[in-house]
């Protein structure tokens, strides 16, 4: 895979203990505009036994053994309109489970052809499931980026997709390094690429939602595509969303 390898965050297709209750699992890569982008899925136990899948990556039968030596997989999630494409391959793996999607995901995928189970819409409130342990908020202002973000309340970690990206610099080719300077989507630097940036709609909505997660006081932050935030976090967060925020300096950290 040339690049896409060396993009990648090993061993793959295995359970990574993050901290309490929580793990990630990091999979192959997969291409988006022709370059190689790594994926990561995160799992949060819940109380009785009941896990929380975000953003599952392709399944595997290792990795699925490790997952129910851990628990009962009860709930599937689909962050945004660009992370559902294994959604019903799980399903079907877990029929028991229920689905949750953010909104725009079964019109995207439906727009692919591509099957996609039935399923409940996420909204600003956590469903019963795992009210209490998991806040959760959906992300506005956007057409297409509508993404659903995740506050672990024990492991005071929040969960993001693609509204921050954090690409390392000596896992990458060339090509994806000039791409990801062009988006500002570098590690240590990381933010929302400048393309969602630009086309984002509604950029008061956002920074009052965005506002509202910084204040759920994070002390790591779990990303799909790159190094994983766990230094400076506010700092960091207001960085990567300083489009929004409209704060002076905030690009501006050691």
């Amino acid at each position: 895979m040339g690049g896409g390898a060396r993009n990648l965050y090993p061993p793959l297709e295995t359970l990574k203990p993050l901290a309490e209750e929580i793990w990630i699992a990091d999979g192959p890569a997969v291409p988006f505009y022709g370059m190689p982008f790594p994926t990561r899925m995160t799992l949060v136990r819940l109380p009785r036994g009941n896990l929380w899948l975000h953003s599952p990556i392709a399944p595997d039968e290792g990795l699925i053994r490790e997952i129910e030596t851990l628990g009962f997989v009860r709930f599937l999630v689909a962050p945004n309109a660009l992370h559902y494409v294994h959604m019903a391959a799980w399903a079907a793996r877990f029929p028991e489970a229920q689905v949750f999607a953010a909104p725009g995901v079964a019109r995207r995928a439906a727009r692919r052809n591509v099957d996609f189970p039935h399923h409940k819409v996420l909204d600003d409130r956590a469903p019963e499931g795992w009210a209490g342990t998991i806040r959760q908020r959906v992300i506005p202002g956007h057409p297409f980026l509508k993404e659903a973000v995740f506050f672990h309340e024990v492991s005071r970690t929040l969960i993001l997709t693609d509204l921050i990206e954090n690409f390392e610099r000596e896992r990458m080719g060339p090509a994806m390094r000039f791409a990801t300077w062009i988006a500002g989507t570098q590690a240590p630097h990381g933010q929302t690429p400048r393309d969602a940036q630009l086309t984002w709609r509604d950029r008061d909505a956002a920074a009052h939602a965005l506002r509202q997660m910084i204040g759920w006081g994070p002390e790591r932050v779990v990303l799909a595509h790159g190094k994983i935030l766990d230094a400076d976090v506010e700092a960091s967060l207001r960085h990567a969303f300083a489009w929004a925020l409209r704060e002076r300096g905030a690009g501006a950290r050691g």
